[in-house]
C-alpha cells in the first residue's frame, strides 16, 4: 500500500517543485552537453560516431512509440484519478499498470533485438560504406535493451510525480550522464580501436561503449527504486485490465501518431545524411543537440513554470488567462533565444571548434558542424514556440491537433530534405538538412498559431511579433558589434584552433551581452526590465558609493 499523506508531511509547494525541476533540468542539460563533447572528442565525427548515434537513438524511439508520449499525456492523469477514486489509494491499479506495461516493454525489447538488422537497415539503408550497416547493427544489439529500462524508469517517475515527489526522477538523468562519462574514460584507456572491417561483436571497445551506455539507463531507472519504497509502494505482479485504460485509447493513439510521424522525418534525414557522408548523421545530430541546449536550459524552465498555470486556467475555463500565458511564453522565448540564435549564426564555427576540435583530426568535421549550426540557428525560436503551442493544446485536453500539426511540419520538411540530398554537394548536404529542419518549425509555428486562434479566439499576435522584431534588431546590433571587435583582435597566428575559438567567443559574449541588453532597453522591450533592474541592484551592492570609502 502507498504510505498515506498526512498533515505532518505537507506536499511541496508548486513553486518549490518547479524550481527544483528547473535546476535539475539545467544540471541534466549541462552534464548531457559535456557527455556529447567528450563523445565527439573520443569517437570523432566519422563512421563510428554515426553508427553509435543512430543505434543509441533506436531504444528511445521505440520507447516513445510504445509508452513515452502516452505516459505524460494519458497515464499520469489516470494514476492521479485512481489515487482519488479507489479505496486502496490506487495501489492495485498502479501494480496492474506496472505489470502490463512492464510485460509489454519486455516483449518489445526482445522483438526489437531479434529484428535489429531490419530496424537498422531502415535508418542506414542508403549508406555507401559497407561497414555502416554491420557496425550499426552490432551497436543496436548492445543498446536496444535500454527500451525496457527507459520504460520502467518512466513508469517509476510517473508514479512518483503523481504522489507529488519530483526530485528523484528529475535528477536521475544526471546520474546516467555521469555513468556514460566514466564509461568513455574506460573506453579511452582500453588499447586498440573498434573493428570496422570486419565488425566483431566481441571487440572490447565495442562492448564497453555499448554495454556501458546501456548501464547508464539501467542506473537511471534503478536509482528511483528507493524513492518508490519511501512513498510506501511495494510491487507485487497484478494481472487484469482496467476500464480506465480503454477510455483513453483514442487519446493515446493520437499521441503515438505524433511520435511515429516525427520518426518518419528522422528516417529520411538519417538516410539522406549517411548517403552523402558516413559522418553525416553524427554531424547533424550534434548540431541539433547543441541548438537544443539553450532551449533546454531556458525554454524547459519557463515551461515548467507556465504549464501548471495554463493547465489550471484551461481546466477552469479561463481562456483569457491561457492566451495571456501563451503570449508571455512567446515573448520571453524571443527575449532569451533570438540573441542566442544571432550569436550562433555568426559564431557557429568558433563554437564547434572550441568544443570539438580537441584533436587536429577533428578540425574539418568541427568546421562542418559549425556551419550546420550557423545555417540552422534561426529555427531555435520557432522550435520553442511550437513546443509551447503543443503544451497549450495538451492543457486543453486536445492531442489530435498537435498530431495534425506534426503531419504538416514533417510533410513540409521531407521534400526539403530530399532536395538537399539531390542538389547539394555531398560535403554540404548536412547543412541543407539542418536548415530544412529549422525551416519546418517555422511552418509548424505559423500553423499552430492559426489553429490556436481558431480554438481560443483573438490572440495578441501583433504584440508578440513587435517584441520579436525589437529583440531581433537589438540582437543583430549586438552581434555585429561583437563580430567587429573579434575581427580586429590581434590574435597570435600560432594559436591552436580551440584556443583561438575560445578567445573569440569569450570576447564576443563580453561585448554582445551588454550591447544587446542596452539596445533592448532603448527599444522598450519590457521583458528585460527585470533583468536590468537586477543587475543595477547587484552593481549598487558591489560598487561602493562615492565618499563611502573603499
Amino acid at each position: 500500500m502507498f504510505a498515506p499523506v498526512t498533515d505532518a508531511e505537507p506536499a511541496p509547494s508548486l513553486g518549490r517543485s518547479s524550481s527544483l525541476m528547473a535546476i535539475a533540468s539545467l544540471v541534466s542539460r549541462v552534464t548531457g552537453f559535456l557527455r556529447q563533447i567528450v563523445l565527439v572528442g573520443v569517437l570523432g565525427l566519422g563512421l563510428v560516431n554515426s553508427s553509435y548515434t543512430v543505434s543509441n537513438n533506436l531504444p528511445n524511439i521505440i520507447y516513445e512509440l510504445l509508452i513515452g508520449g502516452v505516459l505524460s499525456s494519458v497515464l499520469i492523469p489516470l494514476l492521479v484519478r485512481a489515487q482519488t477514486e479507489d479505496e486502496d489509494g490506487g495501489d492495485t491499479y498502479t501494480r496492474r499498470l506496472l505489470t502490463l506495461a512492464g510485460s509489454a516493454l519486455l516483449l518489445a525489447t526482445v522483438v526489437a533485438m531479434v529484428a535489429a538488422p531490419l530496424i537498422t537497415s531502415i535508418y542506414v539503408g542508403a549508406a555507401d560504406d559497407a561497414a555502416t550497416g554491420p557496425l550499426t547493427t552490432a551497436f543496436a544489439y548492445l543498446l536496444l535493451p535500454q527500451i525496457f529500462f527507459y520504460g520502467l524508469g518512466a513508469l517509476f517517475g510517473a508514479i512518483l510525480n503523481s504522489r507529488g515527489v519530483f526530485g528523484p526522477f528529475a535528477w536521475a538523468p544526471v546520474l546516467n550522464n555521469v555513468v556514460v562519462l566514466l564509461v568513455l574514460g574506460v573506453f579511452v584507456l582500453i588499447p586498440g580501436e573498434i573493428s570496422i572491417d570486419p565488425v566483431r561483436m566481441g571487440e572490447p571497445k565495442l562492448l564497453v561503449l555499448g554495454l556501458g551506455t546501456t548501464l547508464g539507463i539501467v542506473v537511471q531507472a534503478a536509482v528511483l527504486i528507493p524513492a518508490m519504497r519511501r512513498i510506501g509502494f511495494r510491487y507485487k505482479p497484478t494481472w487484469g485490465w482496467d476500464r480506465r485504460l480503454t477510455e483513453t485509447g483514442g487519446l493515446a493513439l493520437w499521441v503515438v501518431g505524433y511520435v511515429l510521424i516525427g520518426q518518419i522525418g528522422l528516417v529520411v534525414t538519417t538516410n539522406v545524411a549517411i548517403a552523402a557522408s558516413p559522418g553525416g548523421p553524427a554531424t547533424y545530430t550534434n548540431a541539433w543537440l547543441l541548438l537544443q541546449v539553450p532551449y533546454g536550459i531556458l525554454g524547459v524552465s519557463m515551461l515548467t513554470a507556465l504549464m501548471p498555470r495554463m493547465s489550471r486556467a484551461a481546466a477552469e475555463g479561463r481562456t483569457a488567462d491561457v492566451v495571456a500565458d501563451l503570449a508571455l511564453g512567446s515573448r520571453l522565448s524571443a527575449v532569451f533565444l533570438v540573441p542566442i540564435s544571432a550569436l550562433i549564426t555568426v559564431f557557429g564555427t568558433p563554437i564547434a571548434l572550441a568544443l570539438f576540435a580537441w584533436d587536429a583530426d577533428n578540425v574539418p568535421g568541427a568546421q562542418v558542424l559549425g556551419s550546420a549550426l550557423a545555417v540552422s540557428a534561426f529555427g531555435l525560436l520557432p522550435y520553442a514556440i511550437t513546443m509551447l503551442q503543443l503544451r497549450v493544446f495538451y492543457a486543453l485536453a486536445d492531442s489530435r491537433t498537435p498530431t495534425l500539426v506534426q503531419v504538416f511540419t514533417v510533410g513540409v520538411k521531407i521534400p526539403m530534405l530530399l532536395l538537399a540530398g539531390a542538389v547539394l554537394p555531398p560535403e554540404q548536404v548536412v547543412l541543407g538538412l539542418a536548415a530544412a529542419n529549422s525551416a519546418s518549425f517555422v511552418f509548424g509555428a505559423v500553423l499552430g498559431q492559426f489553429l490556436l486562434r481558431r480554438r481560443l479566439g483573438p490572440l495578441p499576435t501583433l504584440e508578440v511579433l513587435g517584441t520579436m522584431a525589437s529583440v531581433t534588431v537589438a540582437a543583430l546590433l549586438g552581434t555585429f558589434v561583437a563580430f567587429g571587435v573579434v575581427t580586429l583582435l590581434p590574435l597570435p597566428a600560432g594559436w591552436s584552433a580551440p584556443a583561438t575559438a575560445w578567445t573569440s567567443l569569450v570576447v564576443a559574449l563580453i561585448v554582445a551581452a551588454p550591447a544587446m541588453l542596452a539596445a533592448m532597453k532603448l527599444l522598450r522591450v519590457k521583458e528585460v526590465d527585470g533583468v536590468v533592474d537586477r543587475f543595477s541592484r547587484l552593481a549598487a551592492r558591489v560598487i561602493p558609493r562615492r565618499g563611502s570609502g573603499a
